[in-house]
């Protein structure tokens, strides 16, 4: 493999020994059909059902309030795009935030198209949301608040208990996007007045293509894929039962001390690039801020002077896979919506900034190499420029 060390891990993780194990073993002895009636298929469906209840104890959900999608993506587009289709004729009004994945804003985009009206709250430098911009934005014909656990750029988490404490006074329900979130918060479905929340297994080292929906008892809305009667008629589609009981698996291990262990762990790391750029003289911001109360596996810096595209193709070139603070495409830098939502559009820290992701592998060795690396090539680039 080209790199040998990843920092990527908001983007994915990559699956552990368990998760293989287990999802090798379904593959092979459990390949029947979980709808069908004989053994092969009762087989199938206990696998399933066992791995419902991990999920569901995982926060703190009934487990019939359970519904297996192939993803993040799935579960954030049924929940605001049926929530929207059942409920349009109590109202047309939706809150969202300028910061979500686009795995929300793009249906929202979506639905203003088909005549909705969407708010999307601002944010701070630091990412985070206003409660009384929240509650100022809501009206009686709001029917639906999605606003995400935590950011996958910054790191900044939402006030999410207060956010469904506060809607228990409103007719709108409360979806989160907790695809970063999950594996790292101790998430709690009924403490916090969760109506919808979506994650993905591949995000806490297990497959790809599979997460859920958390759906609570009483919201009730049609499959958004339309087929079979499978999840009990509010997904169709086989179930994947290798992916589901490999996430499962994943989760199993995630206990609130784990979880815990995990956000100390991390936060180190952010520690440590710190104090070795600060050492190194490199000069450099945090995009948001340093506080503990974040999602600490995320961390987003700005590189003075250094381009998010050359800072990036060097890490690469050096063996170390990190994300841009922005999207790179065919050379031409998209801007973060992230970041311009916390700067203004016309923030340097838009077209210079880096996102490092730590993960359940990553070591302060890799945290080392990677400040020593980018210490070498900020002094490289910057002789370059004043040679030029």
């Amino acid at each position: 493999m080209k790199n040998e060390i990843y920092l990527d891990n908001a983007a994915t993780t990559p699956i552990s020994a368990e998760v293989l194990a287990e999802m090798t073993d379904k593959l092979a002895n459990v390949w029947g059909n979980a709808s069908t009636l004989y053994q092969y298929g009762r087989t199938a469906h206990t696998v399933l059902e066992d791995a419902r209840h991990v999920i569901a104890t995982s926060i703190n959900a009934d487990v019939d309030e359970i519904v297996f999608t192939s993803g993040g993506t799935e579960s954030d587009n049924t929940a605001i795009m049926q929530t929207a289709r059942a409920r349009r004729g109590e109202g047309k009004h939706i809150i969202t935030t300028a910061i979500e994945h686009e795995a929300v804003l793009k249906p929202m985009a979506a639905l203003e198209e088909a005549g909705f009206d969407v708010t999307y709250l601002p944010v701070d430098e630091a990412g985070n949301i206003s409660l009384t911009d929240l509650k100022a934005a809501l009206r009686e014909d709001t029917i639906l608040v999605s606003i995400m656990y935590g950011n996958n750029e910054v790191g900044s988490l939402n006030p999410i208990h207060e956010i469904g404490t506060l809607l228990q006074d409103y007719q709108a329900w409360f979806h989160t996007d907790a695809v970063q979130a999950y594996g790292l918060e101790d998430i709690d479905v009924k403490r916090d007045h969760i109506d919808l929340l979506s994650t993905s297994a591949h995000k806490i080292n297990g497959p790809k293509g599979t997460g859920f929906l958390y759906r609570r008892a009483g919201i009730n809305f049609p499959s958004f894929m339309k087929g079979g009667d499978q999840e009990t008629k509010r997904r169709a589609g086989t179930e994947n039962i290798p992916s589901i009981a490999g996430m499962a698996k994943a989760a199993e291990g995630l206990t609130k001390e784990e979880k815990a262990n995990r956000q100390a762990k991390y936060y180190g790391f952010k520690q440590q690039i710190v104090a070795g750029l600060n050492q190194a003289g490199v000069e450099f911001e945090v995009n948001g801020d340093m506080s503990q109360n974040r999602l600490n596996h995320v961390f987003n810096i700005w590189l003075k002077g250094i381009s998010t595209y050359l800072m990036q193709t060097n890490l690469d070139l050096a063996g170390i896979a990190v994300s841009g603070g922005s999207a790179c495409t065919a050379g031409s830098l998209e801007p973060s919506h992230v970041l311009t939502a916390m700067y203004g559009e016309k923030s340097p820290r838009i077209a210079e900034s880096l996102r490092v992701s730590f993960g359940r592998y990553t070591t302060s060795e890799d945290i080392e190499t990677l400040v020593q690396t980018i210490a070498a090539i900020t002094q490289r680039l910057t002789k370059k420029n004043e040679v030029h």
